[in-house]
């Protein structure tokens, strides 16, 4: 002999679907209180939006505060001092490879502070190898602000940079030449 089966069901909200259907119904009411919550619905008034006439302007929170002008100010500040820097170094770096395409190390130096660049925040790499080569290109950098001012020599033609100062307050990685 073989059975039929035929599905049960409990009625009432005892049985299973009405175990569920109360959870819908408690995850439907949760769901929408955060909404609430989140959205400001249930606030109450404060002083601000007495003035406004209890409207909320979404548009002024929205919107990010203007820099201080003194930010402003001393950005363009830096950012000026950090060109005039690097046209003094362009023009003493041009001067010099006018004159001598490969200069050295304490060539370079020279001109650089005799432009008016402090030797405390000047960086000149090495002109040779350790092996005693001459190198393909050598570099000049000196500190301003935020900013490294980066020269370049190279084949007689100079090119000019700038980039963030590292972590160490330097330009260059390593051992001064």
């Amino acid at each position: 002999m073989t059975r039929a089966m035929t599905p049960q069901t409990k009625s009432g909200s005892s049985g299973y679907a009405g175990r569920m259907s109360g959870r819908l119904a408690l995850a439907v009411l949760l769901l929408s209180s955060l909404a609430a919550c989140s959205s400001g619905a249930g606030q109450q008034p404060g002083p601000d939006s007495a003035a406004s006439g209890g409207a909320s302007s979404d548009a002024s929170s929205a919107t990010t505060p203007a820099p201080p002008a003194s930010s402003a100010a001393a950005q363009a500040t830096a950012a000026s001092a950090t060109a005039r820097l690097q046209q003094t170094m362009a023009g003493a770096l041009g001067s010099l490879t006018a004159g001598n395409p490969k200069p050295g190390t304490e060539q370079i130096t020279s001109a650089l502070t005799a432009a008016g660049v402090p030797a405390r925040s000047l960086e000149v790499s090495a002109g040779r190898t350790p092996t005693g080569l001459e190198v393909d290109s050598i570099e000049a950098a000196s500190v301003q602000g935020n900013d490294c001012v980066v020269g370049q020599i190279r084949e007689g033609k100079v090119s000019m940079t700038v980039l963030p100062v590292l972590s160490n307050g330097k330009c260059f990685v390593g051992a001064p030449a």
